[in-house]
């Protein structure tokens, strides 16, 4: 075990002792109980074919079944509420909590506080509630997720990390002072540098639990001086504990991200404060981070992430009370004193009045101040001895010889003489740590001895007197003090070193002013006179010599470190590759390569067949991984039943498609003589000389289009009339219907018409509304109608205005009181007679009219020539320049925001390619399975083509299935599946028919799981590509990184063409059409298109609970900052402002500033760009945007920051706090208001699987209730009645035979005929009854036929919830998240897209590219999952372009401090990650290798090596990538996947298809050719069938390579009896862990030659440097010193170490370890031990606390229930069963390349696995 848990062991009060059995009713509630629905049992099982005749009755049925649902449920709420701890857990061992801090580690020093009476009722009862408390923590903290704690971290986003906390996580004795802040900074760095922002707090009240503990005491108090002065980091101090008020409106101001916090303290007491401490900030909604298990790399850092739930608010408002006795309990003592040697006794009070006194003397003695090293040093010595010497004098005096025999068990208290000599040592050593570099105190030896019993008391007393003076010199402003090197006041391994050398090696014969030096003797002279001079009355004699005394200082029995392992030869194995030396030959050169005969190279036997008897070929190459994946359907089959499975799929697809796209699907012809020119289209209409046929043509289309013309005169003149009227009776749904009409038509002389006639009926209905309200105040909105017709008029219709229509709009101006404008528009001047003017004048200026009132009507610049290219819109230019790119086969990323449109581009070149011929291939990258669905239905929709049989237009390939992958001509599909193809050498033909890939969603390149794919897919692809995000902040980086990719492929490109291969001439021969496409002009350029400008503004608006009402008020994107934000980050770019906001912003700084000298100029009426304008465009309103927010910047740098902030708090919205339970009791209702004020369809999204359903059923539940509470209550009994009847009548119809009818006789068939009229009758009566009032659905049922509406339903018939999605979709409810089967989800997005369902609650499912607009979207939880990125994408639904005018976000019940930080932040950068993993390095090897082209496959695998997104415009990690690259292939070599030349063997092929799974894959092959898994793998006697033993263990196996899910090591706190599951997995057999070991050994050695070869590329200068401080340790003007020479040891290697753990005693030689990698590494080399593939048997937190991996593979497979895992397992049911897929996946994907390696099918390792795979998959299929 590691040094960590060592201590821990020693320090720390563990309650690991604590056992806990049955069930965890206390755990969390799932977040559905907060809302009130839980499914049952029938809920999940059950699914439904509903017949027409049984429909009403068993929906009937089914609202029956919900409603009791809904009881039970209420029911088990109450239960839970009122659940007691004592009942929900077994504790088989309690320690009571009555140690308190005054156990202490040793009997020679003890602080001494107050006891409490553990036997007082008060506090017996606080002991039961403190059991409670830890329960409620455990039951959290276990349920803790282990995500990434930044997510696409930005930098407005900020956290907290609890001070106490920090100290505790690198608490270890053996760090050394100066490598422990070293670690803490490197902790904190590792945030800074990846963006975060974070404060650090220290409770006041903390402070009192460390007196027993003085070496923790002295560290805390000098971390937090040291953070405070040397650091720009924040850190809080005036807290005084976690329940106080201040705290608590911190938190309420700043709600920060999360806290780190640790879950275990020093002691008991300090375990049970954090628990309050974490117990408080969940009850607050601040979710927390533990402390524990975290990890990092270069991009991220991870950890465990506890959610905050209505559940720990519930515990808090219960136990309130409780919480703060307990916290007062803790924290509360007496004063308390010091006692050495169990009889020097002395107050702590008394200690700080001399560290006061003796500050006071030091500052006469050093008026000038001095360095915080210096003042330190003689403090701590100068009132250490005053005061030991103090306590000695007062012990003689007042003890005499009766005391005698008492101090006979006693140690014997060190002598003053003793002590004065320590104290000269410790000054001696702070000599040496002004003026001896860092560089020389690496080298120093390292020594084993520790300080006896009678040092000890004396060191720790002077530690308690540091503690003192850094607190006394803290508040000292007067003095002139260097705190720079805070993190350097002492050294103990230098101190040990010079006790030992003056106490073993030190000879008097030596004279010592020789050996220290001049420049030491004198500054330790001046610290030593000083301290005698601060000891006043007590005389210690002179500075030499140093010791005098003979008594013993240090523990004879170890010495010093013996290094018994010598550093094994770095020599590479030489390797003949072609590809190695293109790519790391330089660096090859400088590395040291072994002789051929050389006994680590003469010992690589050739790769034997690890066990012949087995029939095993391990070269043999396996089944390409896209065979493995189900085929759906191909088109080259030619079985009937196969085809017909195509047709069915291909209809589907064309009816998915239809909800995407209003156009039918286009007809494409291969058109073989397309030229390659970019813009023939264009170019043709130029052409001067027309052909006859073509004057013919257009002749026919003018008299088509006046035919036209005249029929939608006729049509107008026949509405007219009506909607003149409409528009009179109700403005809205006139203009609405006038609106629709005009979409109808084409001719532009009847559009104007129409345009003329709604002017007049609107300016009609103005008038009225003047005169009915006299002087009233008037309905604004009904003017704005009259001026967005004037301005559409003008702007679209500008060539058919003539004069009299020109001035008809200038009286019309008039009328409405703009004289300036009319006279702008009339170009003449003067006054208007009219009398009546005054009437209908508008009273608002024209400019704030047009602003304030028309807000979103504003016209937008949007051009009028159409494009050849494009047929049903005109392209803007950014569109115009993406299709230019891709008509001259350019490259281009395209940033613009979600539903502008650039997704055209993608469909132009898919349609692009299909003309130009049958053979060349447009693949599309999608980031998600149903963005993968989505685009094939668009396919569908948009592109029909003849193609010869067996090719097909478009094909699908994901994890999960595929289709026609190699004979479509568009592929979709997703990266992980691409890259499958890209990097497979027998698919290099294939790769070379693609013309162009389209990546959408191109920021996943930074996304947390899968960004190093999109990385290798973007530099292997040869041909053009587009890549498309809404949200990249950096694109001109991508752009240069892609650009420079794209002129690497250009030269490789030359290089190739003269090495083509034969086969590769053949197959152009074969392909005539592929070769003239290929010779197309090729171009390497990459374009970059940005597009900023939202097509709808987005109004925002912050939504919270008052009573039973609904507050919603509206949130301007300028209160979001603060005057800080503005100075450090500016206003972010895209924090846009509608028309209207901009005017709130300028009215409010008017107001503010009454002064303000702009503001004249600033003025709507004034401002340049709208003075006397008739119609303000958008475009107008954002450079007002743009002057309003430059002034408000220029305001903060002229010194007007209190109006700033006075303004900002001014647009501030103010919600009001609701409790949870109430928010989710009244979501109905707000859904309901939503309605109301027409703000649906509305996506709500909550970020829980379990809350989205439970949500919508709410929704659901509350349509029920109403529908019932509306209805007669004899209804239900009238509906009883009738079904009775129909049942009777269906009874008596079924005895007749339909068949028999003519046998029948006539009475007989009268009857039948009469009951088949009473049947249709009834059933007529009983829909009337059963039908939905359309008060209770929010469904549109005209927006869907029925035919439509009953196939979608008609797809759910046989999902599990098939039933309840569908009776929630008729009322126009949806959920969606990614657990649900994919014929659900597709369901609502249908019912969604078509208008039918107008209420969805989704997931983060809905965020990535799904076509689902809406009118708004609603935010309704809160998570760590919710960050920027995630806001811009989810805000990116509302507003439905050509639908909505405006897009509405409502922020519900979200804490205002996150709303304002998810609209200021900006969108994080991408940056690269490190690229390079073992299993990659061997795939590209093995493409290389096994390509039929080797040059193209070279070109590739370079690519990827040279062209990592980390290492661009980095020469430094590029050197450090390749010699990474290096020590992968010699351990490869070594282990036998490679041989000298680079060539795969062995088992290559199956480790890199298992690549995902590094290094599990590398050990699985070890384990097989160990012959582990034949060993284990034998079947019952006389049977080829396995006990459930054997299978139970291999499942063990695999869930410990395969399944590995960390669980929080708190999770093991206590033993509890689970419902079903075992949760913690046990450790692997025995000899499979001996297997596991030694493949670690071996990669950790590889490692460590690797980081030692790479130390030569470290930054020196950083790496003397603290990380965060920036505190320099280099080379000062060091003169030598013999003593310091003497100390040194030459045998010691630290060349690969950081030199501030080489204080801490580590080497070289300890990299061979893979624990320490992390705090030994240089730190500027950017490498850490995730990239080093180590499988960690056992994984340590900081404490050294085993971390347990969760067993819910096993378990699954022992239980089958997938409940059990979300109760037991602490999983929720979405993830578990994904978890479970994919383990399933592994079983069969393993079993399948074991069958193709192996001849002998009846191999019982072959046979175990395959029918491990079949029970695994048959328990799977019965969830």
């Amino acid at each position: 075990m590691d040094s960590a848990e060592d201590h821990f062991k020693k320090v720390v009060h563990n309650d690991a002792n604590e056992n806990a059995s049955d069930e965890d009713t206390d755990s969390e509630c799932d977040d559905s109980e907060k809302i009130g629905f839980i499914p049952t049992k029938e809920d999940k099982e059950s699914g439904s074919t509903i017949g027409s005749d049984e429909e009403d009755e068993t929906s009937d049925k089914e609202e029956a079944a919900v409603t009791q649902m809904v009881k039970e449920q209420e029911d088990r709420e109450k239960e839970t509420e009122d659940a007691d701890y004592s009942k929900a857990y077994n504790i088989l061992t309690t320690e009571e909590v009555t140690q308190q801090a005054s156990q202490t580690e040793s009997k020679d020093f003890r602080v001494l506080q107050h006891k409490c009476d553990s036997e007082s009722p008060e506090i017996r009862k606080h002991l039961e509630f403190l059991k409670k408390l830890r329960l409620h923590i455990w039951a959290s903290l276990s349920r803790a997720q282990y995500v990434s704690l930044l997510k696409d971290f930005v930098e407005s986003e900020f956290f907290v990390i609890d001070g106490d906390s920090l100290l505790l996580m690198f608490s270890d004795e053996e760090t050394q002072y100066l490598n422990y802040f070293y670690q803490i900074e490197c902790f904190l760095q590792d945030f800074t540098e990846k963006g975060a922002k974070y404060v650090i707090v220290f409770f006041e009240d903390a402070e009192q639990m460390y007196f027993p503990y003085p070496h923790f005491l002295f560290l805390r108090t000098a971390l937090i001086e040291h953070l405070k002065h040397n650091t720009g980091t924040t850190v809080h101090t005036e807290f005084s504990n976690c329940l106080s008020s201040k705290w608590e409106i911190f938190l309420k101001k700043s709600y920060p991200y999360f806290i780190i916090v640790s879950d275990i303290g020093l002691t008991s007491l300090q375990t049970d404060y954090l628990s309050i401490f974490i117990a408080h900030s969940l009850s607050k909604k601040i979710n927390i981070v533990l402390a524990s298990g975290q990890e990092y790399d270069i991009l991220r850092v991870y950890g465990y992430h506890v959610q905050s739930v209505y559940k720990h608010r519930l515990f808090f408002q219960k136990h309130e009370q409780d919480l703060r006795y307990t916290c007062e309990n803790l924290v509360r003592y007496e004063e308390p004193f010091v006692c050495l040697y169990e009889h020097l006794e002395l107050s702590l009070k008394s200690i700080q009045k001399e560290v006061c006194q003796t500050v006071h003397l030091l500052k006469q003695l050093w008026p000038e101040g001095s360095d915080i090293r210096r003042v330190v040093c003689v403090l701590a010595c100068a009132v250490g001895l005053k005061i030991y010497s103090n306590m000695l004098e007062n012990a003689n005096t007042s003890m005499g010889a009766k005391t005698e025999q008492s101090a006979r068990g006693r140690s014997k208290p060190l002598s003053p003489e003793g002590a004065a000599e320590l104290c000269r040592l410790q000054c001696l050593t702070v000599a040496f740590l002004l003026h001896m570099p860092l560089s020389q105190r690496a080298q120093i030896r390292i020594m084993k001895s520790c300080w006896t019993k009678q040092v000890l008391p004396l060191i720790k007393m002077q530690q308690l007197c540091t503690h003192f003076a850094l607190t006394q010199l803290s508040d000292t402003n007067d003095w002139k003090l260097d705190l720079t090197y805070l993190p350097d006041l002492n050294d103990d391994s230098l101190l040990i070193n010079l006790a030992h050398y003056y106490e073993v090696e030190y000879t008097e014969g030596l004279e010592f002013k020789k050996e220290l030096g001049k420049e030491m003797e004198n500054e330790y002279q001046c610290l030593w006179d000083t301290v005698t001079k601060l000891a006043v009355k007590y005389s210690f004699g002179d500075a030499f010599p140093i010791r005098k005394t003979s008594q013993l200082f240090l523990e004879q029995e170890q010495t010093f470190r013996v290094y018994e392992e010598e550093i094994p030869n770095i020599g590479l194995i030489p390797v003949k590759s072609d590809l190695v030396e293109d790519y790391a030959g330089d660096v090859l050169k400088e590395l040291p390569v072994l002789e051929s005969n050389d006994p680590a190279v003469t010992s690589l036997i050739k790769h034997k067949e690890f066990d012949e008897l087995h029939h095993w070929h391990s070269g043999r190459p396996l089944t390409e991984e896209y065979e493995r994946v189900r085929c759906n359907a191909n088109a080259k089959s030619k079985d009937p039943q196969e085809r017909r499975l195509i047709q069915k799929l291909q209809t589907f697809y064309h009816f998915y498609g239809s909800t995407l796209e209003d156009s039918t699907s286009k007809l494409i012809v291969y058109q073989e003589d397309v030229s390659g020119n970019a813009n023939a289209a264009v170019k043709k209409t130029q052409k001067k000389h027309k052909s006859k046929a073509e004057t013919i043509a257009e002749e026919n289309n003018r008299r088509l289009k006046t035919k036209e013309e005249k029929k939608e005169q006729e049509q107008w003149k026949t509405l007219c009339i009506p909607t003149e009227k409409e528009i009179k009776a109700n403005l809205t749904v006139g203009i609405n219907k006038l609106e629709k009409f005009l979409k109808t038509l084409k001719s532009k002389s009847v559009k104007f018409s129409v345009e003329m006639r709604g002017l007049s009926a609107c300016l009609e209905v103005w008038k009225e509304h003047c005169r009915q309200q006299g002087n009233k105040s008037k309905d604004l909105s009904k003017a704005v109608q009259v001026v967005r017709r004037i301005h559409i008029l003008l702007e679209k219709y500008q060539d058919l205005l003539e004069k009299p229509h020109l001035q008809k709009l200038t009286r019309y101006l008039r009328l409405l009181g703009f004289e300036n404008l009319a006279c702008s528009l009339s170009g003449q001047t003067g006054e208007n007679n009219d009398q009546n003017i005054s009437n209908y004048a508008i009273e608002v200026g024209p400019a704030r009219f047009q602003l304030q009132y028309m807000d979103y009507y504003l016209l937008r610049e949007e051009r009028n020539d159409p494009d050849p290219r494009v047929q049903h819109f005109i392209p803007d230019t950014w569109q115009r320049e993406l299709l230019d790119a891709v008509d001259n086969n350019e490259s281009a990323v395209i940033v613009a925001p979600t539903s502008s449109g650039k997704t055209y581009a993608s469909y132009y070149c898919m349609e692009k390619v299909l003309k130009t011929s049958n053979d060349g291939v447009v693949v599309y990258v999608a980031p998600t399975n149903a963005l993968v669905n989505q685009v094939v239905g668009t396919i569908y929709s948009r592109f029909t083509k003849k193609l010869p049989d067996g090719l097909v237009v478009c094909g699908v390939f994901t994890r999960d299935y595929r289709n026609d992958v190699m004979n479509s001509q568009i592929l979709v599909t997703v990266p992980q599946c691409l890259e499958i193809l890209m990097l497979s050498p027998r698919c290099q033909k294939w790769t070379k028919r693609i013309q162009y890939v389209i990546f959408d969603e191109v920021h996943c390149l930074g996304g947390e799981i899968g960004a190093e794919i999109w990385e290798h897919l973007l530099v292997t692809i040869r041909c053009p590509f587009l890549a498309l995000s809404a949200t990249v902040s950096n694109p001109e980086h991508l752009t240069e990184w892609l650009q420079s990719v794209k002129r690497y492929w250009q030269c490789a490109e030359n290089t190739i063409k003269g090495s083509s291969t034969n086969s590769e001439k053949n197959f152009t021969r074969k392909c005539k059409v592929k070769s003239k496409v290929q010779e197309q002009k090729k171009s390497y350029h990459v374009r970059l298109v940005l597009y900023e400008e939202r097509y709808n503004d987005l109004d925002k608006y912050v939504c919270s609970l008052k009573g039973s009402d609904f507050i919603i008020e509206h949130c301007h994107p300028c209160a979001a900052l603060t005057v800080n934000h503005i100075e450090n980050y500016g206003i972010p770019s895209d924090l846009s402002l509608s028309p209207r906001e901009s005017i709130q912003l300028y009215d409010t700084m008017v107001k503010v500033w009454q002064e303000w000298p702009r503001a004249q100029e600033l003025d709507p009426e004034e401002f340049v760009s709208f003075k006397n304008k008739v119609v303000i465009k958008k475009a107008d309103v954002r450079k007002y945007e743009q002057e309003l927010k430059k002034e408000l910047s220029k305001w903060i740098v002229l010194g007007q920051r209190q109006k700033v902030n006075e303004l900002l708090e001014h647009l501030k919205p103010k919600p009001v706090d609701c409790p949870e339970k109430e928010k989710w009791k009244h979501f109905a209702s707000f859904v309901d208001k939503l309605h109301e004020i027409d703000k649906l369809p509305a996506i709500f999204f909550i970020f829980n699987v379990d809350s989205v359903e439970c949500a919508a059923r709410n929704v659901f539940l509350s349509l029920l209730k109403k529908q019932k509470i509306e209805q007669d209550p004899n209804t239900e009994r009238e509906k009883e009645r009738l079904r009775d009847e129909l049942r009777k009548v269906k009874k008596m119809l079924t005895k007749f035979n339909p068949q028999d009818t003519k046998k029948l006789s006539s009475t007989k068939m009268e009857n039948m005929v009469l009951l088949s009229t009473t049947k249709k009758q009834l059933e007529k009566r009983l829909k009337r009854l059963t039908a939905i009032p359309s008060a209770c659905t929010y469904a549109d049922p005209k927006a869907v036929d029925k035919d439509t509406l009953m196939k979608i339903f008609h797809r759910l018939r046989f999902e599990r919830r098939g039933y309840l999605q569908q009776m929630m979709a008729l009322r126009g409810i949806g959920y969606h998240h990614r657990s649900m089967a994919i014929k659900e989800r597709q369901a609502v997005e249908m019912l969604f897209r078509l208008g039918y369902i107008k209420v969805v609650t989704a997931t983060s499912t809905l965020a990535l590219g799904i076509n689902m607009p809406c009118k708004s979207v609603v935010f309704a939880e809160d998570s760590v999952f919710l960050d920027a990125l995630t806001y811009r994408q989810m805000s990116g639904r509302a507003g439905r372009r050509g639908q909505d005018m405006i897009g509405n976000v409502f922020f519900y019940d979200i804490p205002l401090p996150k709303v304002e930080r998810l609209i200021k932040s900006n969108v994080p950068q991408l940056k690269g990650q490190f690229p390079l993993t073992i299993s990659l390095i061997l795939r590209l090897m093995l493409l290389a290798a096994k390509a039929d082209d080797k040059a193209d496959a070279r070109a590739k695998a370079l690519s990827v090596l040279k062209h990592s997104l980390m290492s661009f415009r980095k020469e430094r990690y590029a050197e450090i990538l390749k010699l990474y690259f290096m020590f992968s292939l010699q351990f490869l070599i070594k282990e036998g996947y490679l041989d000298q030349e680079g060539n795969p063997i062995g088992f290559a092929g199956l480790v890199t298809h298992l690549y995902y799974y590094e290094p599990s894959n590398f050990v699985l092959v070890s384990f097989l050719v160990k012959g582990l898994f034949h060993k284990l793998c034998q079947p019952i006697k006389g049977s080829t069938v396995f006990s459930e033993d054997v299978l139970e263990k291999l499942v063990l196996i695999l869930a410990n390579l395969f399944g590995r899910k960390y669980l929080p090591t708190c999770s093991m706190k206590y033993k509890r009896t689970f419902c079903q599951s075992k949760v913690f997995l046990e450790d692997l057999p025995e000899d499979f862990a001996d297997a596991v070991n030694e493949y670690n050994t071996k990669v950790e050695e590889n490692f460590a030659h690797f980081l030692l070869t790479t130390a030569k590329l470290a930054d020196t200068e950083q790496e003397y440097r603290l990380p965060l401080s920036k505190t320099d340790f280099t080379s000062k003007n060091w003169h030598g010193s013999e003593l310091a020479s003497s100390l040194m040891d030459n045998t010691k290697s630290v060349s690969a170490i950081s030199p501030f753990a080489c204080l801490s005693g580590v080497v070289d030689n300890d990299l061979f370890h893979g624990e320490i990698i992390n705090k030994a590494v240089l730190r500027s080399l950017g490498i850490n031990a995730t990239n080093c593939p180590r499988l960690y048997l056992n994984k340590y937190d900081n404490q050294g606390r085993r971390r347990p991996l969760n067993a819910y593979a096993l378990d699954f497979y022992k239980h089958g229930s997938l409940t059990a895992l979300t109760t037991d397992n602490w999983l929720n049911e979405g993830d578990a069963y994904y978890a479970l897929k994919d383990f399933l996946l592994l079983i069969k994907s393993i079993g399948t390349s074991l069958s193709e390696l192996c001849d002998d099918p009846n191999d019982n390792v072959l046979l175990a696995f395959q029918q491990l795979g079949e029970i695994y998959e048959e328990k799977l299929k019965c969830i």
